[in-house]
């Protein structure tokens, strides 16, 4: 066999699919509390009770109270049987669910009655029905704004905004479109769930606060990232492409814990692109390996059909089993394994039903840019991504450090030939700068695919090609430690040691109810109208 890299990539590529395939099988049959709180989400639940908490979660956690068989069970049916008990809307009925005025483990009891049920059931297929049929009005949207005005052209510059406060933060939105900015991003707030186990281990996560311009009672001062805030965004992102004659893309960015409710919100807000790596909850965000995919597995559901993309980072920065023996890895083992979870996120995506040219693949671990050679190391790493990951566009991210930034963007000119046209590449930018940054970035591309055209394929030698033989190894390995050893091989230490709880651990479990509310779905709609744009299944 050749010692090529690129010939070992097949072998990579198998490792990863086997391995999604069997993960991928049992996310799909347990539900979390996220998922149950996304599900309220779907029936039209929104805002906050009437203690301030977001009201799908106090519903939720009223209902469940702990109880493993309501967790199963779910609480989409015994919500709606409630709604018609008492007549209630559902932001009404889960106001009082929340404040415990209504007991909903009442209707689940009267479940068992099969005519009570069917009529639920039929009940909660039209609520779901309603959802998707939102979810579809949106994705046609897209496509017909984007045969209106045209899209932007490629690559595309993206930038986050700053702005913590809706108002403030769509007005910021709107000015980086104008200075042509095509993909904004928006940091969303932990989520309830998350600050509170944290604050259980005694970690602090700052709460949100409202800008200088508005109050601390304010009733309209909402999150940048909330849902009402990624509203309004959405709205001052497309009047500003509207101006500018080219569609611009809403990007949302959520920690851990939050994937279902995200995906909810992207599907009704028309969000573009979701963050959506369940590889670096569990690595990054210390979160249990079986509720990270099981959150992400439903997610994905509803991002394939709301016709929004994922993205997925470059892989984690896996250093437990060097901490575990005591002793550093190279920069290719810690390359290799982050390739190998980064193709294992993306297998699991496909799996879940979103097409390769709709999962956006970090370009370069962020690590990278500050070691020795750190272009060549950067080229082995996009010829890897490309070889292993066809049909995935790229995202190559600056990084928050100037020192670093300033290499970045050297070597960004040096591997952007290789990455062609379908790349995201998400600049540090503020509204009174990004029209300059775009600029240079577009300088950038142009001469990139200048040099793509004068060039025939990469061989790499010298220090490119032992790096990527080298990546190549350590990733194989990695799958194969995780076929076998599962995650401790790469968390460095058992999970079910004394001590060693994860978050959300207690709150993921297999159902045990039936009632699928995307079996009544159906395909997602056909336009008719010719859109300026690649196909439905890419970009």
């Amino acid at each position: 066999m050749s010692d090529h890299p690129l010939a070992r990539v097949d072998r990579l590529v198998e490792l990863a699919e086997t391995l999604a395939a069997a993960w991928g099988a049992r996310a799909s049959i347990c539900t979390t509390v996220g998922q149950e709180r996304a599900n309220l989400r779907l029936l039209g639940v929104t805002g906050v009770d009437r203690a301030g908490r977001p009201l799908a979660g106090a519903a939720v956690d009223q209902f469940v109270a702990g109880r493993v068989d309501r967790l199963a069970a779910g609480i989409i049916l015994p919500f709606v049987a409630a709604l018609a008990e008492y007549d209630l809307s559902p932001q009404a009925l889960a106001l009082d669910v929340a404040s415990g005025a209504v007991d909903l483990g009442l209707e689940s009891e009267l479940l068992h009655d099969a005519p009570r049920r069917a009529d639920v059931e039929a009940q909660a297929a039209n609520l779901a029905a309603s959802a998707f049929e939102r979810m579809d009005a949106n994705r046609t949207a897209r496509l017909e704004l984007l045969a209106v005005i045209g899209d932007a052209a490629r690559p595309w510059v993206g930038a986050s905004t700053t702005e913590p406060e809706a108002v403030d933060g769509a007005r910021e939105a709107g000015l980086l479109v104008a200075a042509g900015v095509d993909v904004v991003r928006v940091d969303v707030p932990a989520g309830r769930e998350l600050a509170d186990r944290l604050h259980d281990a005694g970690f602090e996560v700052p709460s949100w606060r409202a800008g200088s311009g508005t109050g601390p009672g304010d009733p309209d001062a909402a999150p940048s990232g909330s849902q009402r805030g990624l509203a309004e965004v959405r709205l001052a992102i497309d009047e500003a492409a509207a101006e500018r004659r080219g569609y611009a893309r809403l990007a949302t960015a959520a920690l851990p814990l939050a994937g279902p409710e995200q995906a909810v919100v992207a599907a009704f807000e028309r969000v573009d692109i979701v963050d959506g790596d369940p590889i670096a909850e569990v690595v990054d965000g210390n979160v249990d390996p079986d509720r990270a995919l099981a959150d992400h597995a439903f997610a994905r559901r509803l991002i394939a059909r709301s016709g929004s993309v994922v993205a997925l980072g470059a892989g984690p920065l896996v250093v437990a089993p060097d901490l575990a023996r005591g002793a550093p890895s190279g920069p290719a083992t810690l390359a290799g394994r982050a390739l190998a979870l980064e193709l294992l996120g993306a297998a699991l995506a496909r799996r879940d039903g979103i097409p390769a040219g709709r999962i956006l693949v970090g370009a370069i671990p962020p690590w990278l840019i500050e070691e020795r050679n750190s272009a060549a190391l950067a080229i082995a790493q996009v010829l890897l991504r490309r070889a292993a990951l066809p049909g995935h566009p790229l995202v190559f991210e600056e990084p928050e450090s100037e020192i670093a930034a300033i290499r970045w963007r050297a070597i960004l000119g040096a591997a952007l030939p290789l990455a062609a046209r379908d790349s995201l590449i998400i600049r540090r930018a503020t509204a009174a700068r990004a029209g300059r940054v775009v600029a240079e970035t577009r300088a950038i591309a142009d001469v990139a695919a200048d040099v793509a055209a004068t060039y025939g394929p990469i061989d790499p030698r010298g220090v490119a090609l032992d790096h990527a033989r080298s990546t190549v190894a350590a990733a194989i390995a990695t799958l194969e430690r995780l076929a076998t050893d599962g995650w401790n091989s790469v968390l460095g230490s058992p999970l079910d040691r004394p001590g060693a709880a994860r978050l959300g651990a207690d709150a993921v479990v297999e159902r045990t109810e039936s009632f699928d509310p995307f079996s009544v779905a159906g395909p997602p709609p056909v336009v008719s109208s010719r859109p300026v744009m690649p196909p439905a299944d890419t970009l």
